[in-house]
């Protein structure tokens, strides 16, 4: 339960008219216009604490600025308009009850909604897609509303599939949309053109597949992929928020920052689908816009986070709208003046060699790839070229790549997730073992060279568990050396029970035994 819902429940049983949360005053109940103090006085910090427990995510970085602020939150008790604002130089936050959308949750139609600071906007209950499936007009209203909900309960993507409801991820769960008919072929099909491009729209008859972005003023841009299965047409919707995370936000240490201060070099942002590269790309290349002066190429498909020229003058370019190719581009940008290129995505040879060159010749590269640690990254890299071709690469490669940041997305303890960062810094000893194709050498260098800033993938899992932030069988999960963490586990009292109790995580050969231990999905305790 959040903290906030005590406030809130002696808010209704003293039936009081609002809660009113004021920096560095107690807070107050107003009954029948009186005041009634119902705490201590409580700091800035403290009243943004008690909010981001229950704020929608994209109202986060607006309440950590003290900007003005409005939501609708759910508790057990009743639904709740929270607005948030500044008296003079002071935070104030005011609470009511919502009679409106209690009267809609008592009735099964509520869904939480985030107004804009311009002042309520109308309810985005969830639609019936089934009436939109003849009218263009209506299928786009009810597409923008799905994806308006998205957004809202504070889900990373829609999920949408014939003989299926509109599906969310939240936390990295799965959520069925409750109250949602099951999407047919025609609804699926009007839901989806009447949103996708003309020139999507010719791509995805010619090959079945099509990425396209598409952006609600005020709300979020979102990466859409449509493809064809076995059932018809279906989509993912990814959310890009509107406001771009900054890399403090993002927990990005200082010695990764200061990569963005380098004149040249490859930087590397690697790790599975949906680990959060764009974001920590997105911060990264914010941090450049915001403290140097210079020409920023980003090749993108789609183009998600939108960079307005700040201290740099920033090209933004997409793969099948402005450009042919990321290889194509990334030639082309060489003749455009830049400073730092970011390239969304290292697919091929060619693109992969391109970058390295231009890395080489004096330009800041940023580029990702789908790889889980950064040895791994290095040998990706290099297995793609032909062999008489390797030891050239490699030598390139060894003078060229700056850093490595291998990511993966972790459950939070709680709810929501939290990034865990392998780190790979580029030192005369790392170009060294590059160069003389010595790669499995470098974990053990990593960990010799902590006070650098390099950590690998087990030590920052092991962190998050110390901190609280992660369960241990999530982190071991999500590790690469199982073997290791299960030691480093057991070395710093952890119980460990749980990998042999859940034949998911036990190790092969281990038959999945009881093992007595932490049952399936429970958190591990100290012994």
């Amino acid at each position: 339960m959040a903290q906030l819902d005590r406030l809130l429940s002696v808010m209704i049983s003293n039936r009081a008219d609002e809660l009113i949360l004021t920096e560095d005053q107690a807070a107050v109940l107003m009954v029948e216009s009186q005041e009634r103090p119902v705490t201590k006085a409580l700091s800035a910090a403290q009243i943004v604490a008690l909010l981001k427990e229950i704020a929608p995510a994209p109202t986060l970085p607006a309440l950590e600025a003290k900007q003005p602020t409005k939501f609708q939150y759910m508790s057990e008790d009743s639904v709740f308009v929270v607005r948030a604002m500044l008296q003079g130089d002071k935070l104030a936050v005011r609470i009511q009850v919502d009679a409106d959308a209690e009267f809609k949750r008592s009735t099964g139609t509520f869904s939480r909604i985030v107004v804009g600071d311009e002042g309520p906007s109308a309810p985005s209950s969830v639609p019936n897609v089934k009436e939109a499936a003849t009218d263009p007009a209506q299928a786009k209203e009810a597409m923008e509303k799905l994806l308006r909900m998205l957004v809202e309960q504070g889900g990373s993507d829609l999920h949408m599939r014939v003989s299926e409801p509109p599906i969310l991820r939240k936390s990295g769960e799965m959520l069925r949309v409750e109250g949602q008919p099951k999407l047919d072929p025609a609804t699926m099909e009007s839901l989806l053109f009447s949103i996708m491009p003309e020139r999507n729209r010719k791509e995805f008859d010619e090959t079945n597949d099509s990425d396209f972005a598409y952006e609600i003023t005020g709300i979020a841009r979102f990466r859409a992929n449509v493809l064809r299965d076995r059932k018809g047409v279906a989509a993912v919707f990814r959310v890009i928020p509107n406001t771009i995370i900054t890399v403090d936000q993002l927990g990005v240490s200082q010695e990764v920052q200061n990569l963005c201060y380098l004149t040249k070099g490859l930087v590397l942002v690697t790790g599975p689908t949906g680990s959060g590269k764009s974001t920590t790309l997105s911060g990264l290349i914010d941090l450049v816009n915001r403290s140097r002066s210079d020409h920023v190429i980003t090749i993108e498909d789609p183009i998600e986070f939108v960079h307005e020229n700040k201290n740099c003058i920033m090209t933004q370019r997409q793969v099948g709208v402005h450009t042919g190719s990321f290889k194509s581009a990334l030639r082309a940008a060489l003749r455009e003046d830049p400073d730092i290129i970011l390239v969304g995505e290292l697919r091929d040879l060619e693109t992969v060699a391109i970058a390295i060159e231009t890395a080489e010749t004096g330009h800041l590269v940023f580029g990702t790839l789908h790889t889980t640690t950064a040895a791994s990254t290095i040998d990706r890299l290099i297995d793609q070229f032909p062999a008489d071709r390797q030891e050239q690469v490699r030598t390139m490669l060894s003078e060229s790549l700056k850093g490595v940041i291998s990511q993966v997305l972790c459950k939070k303890i709680g709810g929501g997730r939290v990034a865990a960062r392998e780190i790979l810094l580029v030192t005369p000893a790392i170009s060294n073992l590059i160069r003389e194709g010595k790669t499995f050498q470098i974990p053990s260098m990593m960990q010799t060279s902590k006070r650098l800033g390099m950590v690998t993938m087990n030590d920052t899992l092991m962190d998050l568990v110390e901190k609280k932030l992660v369960e241990p069988k999530e982190a071991y999960m999500k590790s690469v050396d199982k073997a290791s963490f299960v030691n480093s586990l057991k070395a710093k009292g952890f119980d460990t029970g749980f990998i042999e109790a859940d034949p998911l995580t036990a190790p092969a050969g281990s038959g999945g035994g009881t093992g007595g231990g932490t049952p399936a999905g429970g958190v591990a305790k100290r012994k």
